[in-house]
């Protein structure tokens, strides 16, 4: 028997490989799919078919790029009422055997109206694992305000019907492989139970504890911030993602020609290395986006309509390349060869951001100047975490519908929990013309001066 969950780091994405008798399915793979076809390779299975728990946002899913690899398995999709451009629509109760193993389609509605659970039964046909999706999460349950902020009651109206009525009355010893883990944009509090079940989710996911539908619908739908991207992945996940083929692998590019393409503006710089390091030297207008975070803020702050350009370690390419497939941003024209040590060797002009440590920050507080901060973090965190006296609150992720809030013509400082957000607050900053950024190091982990609290 196979079985194997595989992780999309950055995104929290789970995705499935499951098979017994050298057949295996695979359940809503990424786009970059050499990790299945590899698994069952070397565990002497044939993918036959690839499912889909319903139309996803936040990733580009891989299901036509794995077919093609495997020789044309299967593809079966959710959201029958969408206009898919290939597989074909899952039914109710539609059932697979992939050799003593089966999976039963149960519909699911509410994430999407199509939404789509499966329930694998084990070789003696007990009932074992249910695949949910974006339905049911450890701690959560998913979102309904996707498909339209207007039918976000009544999709919260079909959830608690999909849950109450599909989900949990499949039995407490049921295992729960949900289609996200703890970090995902599509649920606002997923646990970080690595594996659940049922009974868990009955007895500590809070939201299943509003059992009536009014308790359900007065308590759990929730209008969440909507990333950008999320169009984009919704039509190509409708349309099938252009085939790849292989991980693209961008050509090393010479300082010089590197540089007319970024300083002509005909490509975007993305930086993907240590904050630090970013902030020392920079290329000219180059994002600032750490590859740690850059499956959660690519989608924010990077076109889709404009080749990237790379500046990262040689050993973080094919990390960066892979979080970038994944989000539909094929257009990787290239990677800065030798990275900036070879920028400076070849006389090029580059920018830095100015830096500045909490200690800093207070000191000048407490000698009664007055500076704009700028405070990136969440209004969660602020609450949790305390706020700076006099700072000014935009969130990272909605710097660039208000950046016209942040004054011209005077310092900067730029304000997160640990610096990293801020230093991508400040290159976006700087690309767009603001002079005079400083990013304060250590954010609120290093703020411990007892002369400069914080607004609790």
């Amino acid at each position: 028997m196979l079985f194997e969950r595989i992780e999309s780091e950055g995104l929290a994405h789970y995705s499935y490989l499951v098979g017994d008798q050298r057949e295996a399915v695979v359940i809503d793979p990424r786009r970059d799919c050499d990790v299945y076809t590899d698994l069952a390779a070397k565990a002497g299975y044939r993918i036959v078919a690839i499912l889909e728990t319903h139309r996803n946002e936040d990733y580009a899913i891989g299901s036509v790029e794995l077919a093609a690899r495997v020789g044309g398995a299967e593809i079966w999709h959710a959201d029958a009422g969408l206009d898919y451009a290939y597989g074909a629509p899952v039914k109710d109760g539609q059932a697979w055997q992939i050799g003593r193993l089966r999976l039963t389609a149960i519909l699911t509605p509410g994430h999407t109206p199509g939404h789509m659970s499966y329930l694998l039964s084990d070789p003696d046909r007990n009932p074992w694992v249910v695949f949910t999706g974006d339905a049911l999460f450890a701690g959560d349950v998913g979102r309904v305000d996707l498909v339209d902020v207007d039918r976000t009651l009544e999709m919260a109206e079909l959830l608690h019907e999909s849950l109450f009525e599909r989900l949990l009355p499949l039995g407490d010893d049921i295992i729960v492989c949900p289609g996200h883990g703890s970090g995902s944009v599509c649920g606002s509090e997923i646990s970080e139970r690595v594996w659940t079940t049922i009974g868990l989710e009955r007895r500590h996911n809070a939201k299943l504890q509003f059992t009536s539908k009014e308790a359900f619908l007065a308590h759990v739908p929730r209008i969440l911030e909507r990333p950008p991207y999320f169009r984009r992945i919704e039509r190509l996940n409708i349309e099938g993602a252009p085939f790849l083929g292989s991980l693209p692998v961008p050509p090393p590019i010479r300082p010089g020609a590197f540089a007319k393409r970024a300083l002509l503006g005909d490509a975007v710089v993305v930086d993907t290395r240590m904050e630090l390091a970013a902030t020392a030297a920079h290329v000219p207008g180059a994002l600032a986006i750490r590859q740690s975070v850059l499956a959660s803020f690519a989608g924010w702050f990077l076109p889709y309509d404009t080749p990237l350009l790379l500046v990262t370690p040689e050993a973080g390419l094919e990390a960066a390349v892979r979080t970038l497939v994944r989000l539909g941003y094929d257009d990787i024209v290239g990677t800065l060869a030798g990275g900036m040590s070879a920028w400076h060797i070849a006389g090029l002009e580059s920018r830095r951001t100015g830096t500045l440590t909490t200690h800093e920050l207070c000191a000048r507080l407490d000698d009664g100047e007055v500076p704009w901060i700028l405070d990136v973090r969440s209004a969660g965190e602020i609450a949790a975490e305390g706020a700076i006296p006099d700072a000014h609150h935009i969130h990272v992720t909605q710097l660039p519908e208000n950046v016209g809030e942040v004054p011209r013509g005077r310092e900067v400082l730029i304000f997160c929990g640990s610096g990293l957000r801020s230093s991508l607050a400040a290159s976006y900053l700087q690309a767009k013309g603001w002079d005079d950024v400083t990013v304060v190091l250590g954010g609120t982990m290093g703020w411990h001066s007892t002369s400069c609290p914080l607004d609790l």
